[in-house]
């Protein structure tokens, strides 16, 4: 019998063991026993970093929403699946049981089937978190069609160089949605898209506010009366373990965002036993990941980890501020929540306002907390262990990215001993490695480099969808053999890792990946804009913020830099989105250079951090000189 559930310390570390001294045998028992197969692979693991290829479970046959619902309706049809917390409390909660599930799943496949979607076609979701956005995912899982979430977020320049990229034939989405107090209109936002994206033949639309929209002939259609006609039952596709399942945008260092591509039986296992693990999931618990599904944590651990283990999964649509920042404990309370997952930015947001709100609740159902999005500073971390979790919740620090598709390092709640800031060890099959700049592994203990990992593991991205190089030289050059996260990590006196955060020009704001690159392109379209450069720094809530440098054509021109300001913001809001505005903009004379013309943004994030004592030798730069000039005129 396979150790899909891990009891403790010593366990943990006995199938570690195992996990990395025969990975194929590992993973073989893993998938025999807990998954639904249509067809046995031939071989487990075949991989080679240096083309890169992996593949897992070649030669099987399979469906993941068969392992997702099917499978469940015999021994769990009438327990609730997901359970549907709407932005206003007022509004009922929907409790949708696997059965359920079931039938709006299988009647979104054959519309989509209706609308000349088939396996392989591309199929972009820019939605709200409504149970449309996770039973239209779902709905093209079972077909074969391959998904494309994209954060209703995002600008529509952003959703439609995703919508191109990835050559889509239809969009979904809802004629506006709910967030907090105010209403967005993302009909408008995906019409705006779509006058630059020609492949587009469908888009179906959920009607989830009242709202009048343009309803384009020939083009759009409302979503309800197509499922409301379409038969109940739909028969699934047969997959290849390594076909295409979904593929999901991540914001790239240098401009233009890369489709990490996901398939099908690999992520399946993993992110399964990912969740049942580090989480302690049992069978009546009711799980919550406050994350949204346009984003990999919902995917893994909002949708497919949970409904693959037949879990109850909640997803919420609103905010934690409104109606006020007493929201989320409400909601645990409410449905006596056992496994809450959320963002250290959520959790500085709401420990700034005291406890007040969360004594009102009771929170006693928790039994286990988890933080993810970019490391929990120690501050954050103690409030959420007293309060949140009264000191018997212990809190998962999990580490991971979209590129590797579930969790990599992480305590096992009651096993592994936690450490403040520290997401301690490698899960089961992970073989991370720090390297230093020369591409030497460091071995022992109490060092800090570049963090890698060593080995595939089966929830890796395969490639970046249509641009298999990009994939190479992003992940696979700087390390001979082996995968390169791009992130800093140190490893203390017991082994456990501390993720130090991007060394590449990623900035993690609130949680999300904000490549630099695109945001400078942005405001160097501002046409008094010269050039610009920008950096994170530390804020109490978001973890960091931008800091932008920005040099105008005229610097002697008298004009009033607040309204500069607010059109650099607005840009990068329309280009990228609001989550990319700058919380500063300082004006300069000039951005300090190498000779070769190179900025030199470590100097400017020590400006930005105020660690001015230490910015080191700048005698070799170009232009020394305006580093004063900077410095004298820090925000």
């Amino acid at each position: 019998m396979s150790n899909y559930h891990i009891k403790n310390f010593e366990e943990y570390f006995q199938v570690y063991r195992k996990s990395v001294e025969n990975p194929e045998g590992f993973w073989e028992e893993i998938a025999e026993e807990h998954f639904t197969w249509r067809k046995k692979w031939k071989t487990v693991l075949k991989w080679d970093f240096t083309k890169p290829e992996v593949k897992w479970f070649e030669g099987a046959k399979l469906n993941i929403t068969e392992n997702c619902i099917d499978r469940h309706l015999r021994t769990r049809g009438d327990k609730t699946a997901i359970l549907f917390e709407p932005n206003h409390p007022e509004e009922p909660s929907e409790h949708i049981s696997y059965k359920q599930l079931h039938e709006r799943v299988c009647k979104f496949a054959n519309v989509l089937k209706d609308k000349g979607i088939k396996k392989g076609d591309r199929v972009c979701m820019y939605l709200p978190m409504i149970p449309e956005l996770a039973i239209s995912v779902l709905a093209c899982a079972r077909i074969g069609a391959v998904h494309s979430v994209v954060f209703a977020g995002f600008s529509s320049s952003a959703l439609a160089t995703r919508i191109n990229d990835c050559d889509a034939k239809m969009v979904i989405t809802s004629n506006g949605s709910y967030r907090g107090d105010k209403t967005i209109d993302l009909k408008g936002i995906v019409d705006d898209a779509l006058d630059k994206c020609e492949g587009v033949k469908t888009v179906l639309v959920a009607k989830r506010i009242d709202s009048e929209i343009n309803m384009k002939n020939g083009r759009d259609e409302w979503l309800q009366p197509l499922l409301d006609e379409a038969y109940s039952d739909c028969n699934i596709e047969l997959m290849d373990a390594e076909d295409p399942l979904f593929i999901l945008y991540t914001s790239g260092s240098t401009g233009k965002p890369k489709g990490m591509m996901h398939t099908t039986a690999g992520y399946m296992v993993y992110s399964a036993y990912t969740f049942k693990n580090v989480f302690d999931y049992r069978e009546d618990d009711v799980y919550w990941c406050t994350a949204d599904i346009g984003w990999i944590t919902g995917h893994s651990y909002i949708v497919y980890g949970p409904l693959v283990n037949g879990a109850t999964t909640v997803m919420f649509e609103g905010v934690p501020s409104y109606p006020d920042f007493g929201r989320f404990w409400e909601i645990v309370e409410k449905h006596k929540v056992n496994q809450f997952y959320t963002a250290p930015t959520a959790i500085r947001a709401l420990a700034k306002h005291g406890t007040k709100l969360v004594e009102k609740h009771d929170l006693s159902s928790l039994k286990v907390l988890g933080t993810v999005g970019e490391p929990i500073n120690e501050e954050a971390w103690h409030w959420y262990n007293e309060n949140i979790g009264k000191k018997k919740s212990p809190i998962v620090d999990t580490w991971w990215q979209t590129e590797t598709g579930g969790i990599m390092i992480t305590p096992i709640p009651f096993s592994t001993p936690t450490k403040p800031t520290y997401a301690t060890l490698p899960f089961i099959g992970i073989q991370p490695a720090l390297m230093d700049e020369n591409g030497n592994e460091l071995k022992e203990n109490q060092v800090e480099g570049r963090l890698c990992i060593k080995a595939p593991w089966p929830s890796m991205a395969r490639t970046i969808w249509g641009n298999h190089q990009r994939y190479k030289d992003t992940y696979f050059s700087a390390f001979n053999n082996m995968y390169f996260t791009g992130d800093g990590a140190l490893r203390d006196e017991v082994g456990y890792y501390r993720i130090t955060g991007r060394v590449d020009d990623v900035i993690i704001v609130s949680g999300h990946n904000l490549g630099t690159a695109p945001i400078e392109d942005a405001i160097n379209e501002h046409q008094a804009v010269a050039e610009s450069a920008i950096v994170g720094f530390p804020h109490d809530v978001k973890g960091n913020a931008l800091y932008g440098f920005v040099t105008l054509k005229d610097t002697s021109e008298d004009r009033n830099h607040d309204n500069v300001r607010k059109e650099i913001n607005q840009l990068i809001t329309d280009r990228i989105g609001p989550i990319a505005k700058l919380d500063k903009i300082q004006f300069t004379t000039g951005l300090p250079k190498t000779r070769s013309g190179k900025i030199m943004r470590r100097i400017l994030r020590k400006i930005a951090s105020n660690d001015i004592e230490n910015i080191g030798d700048i005698s070799t730069l170009l232009n020394p000189e305006v580093v004063q000039e900077i410095k004298e005129n820090s925000l």
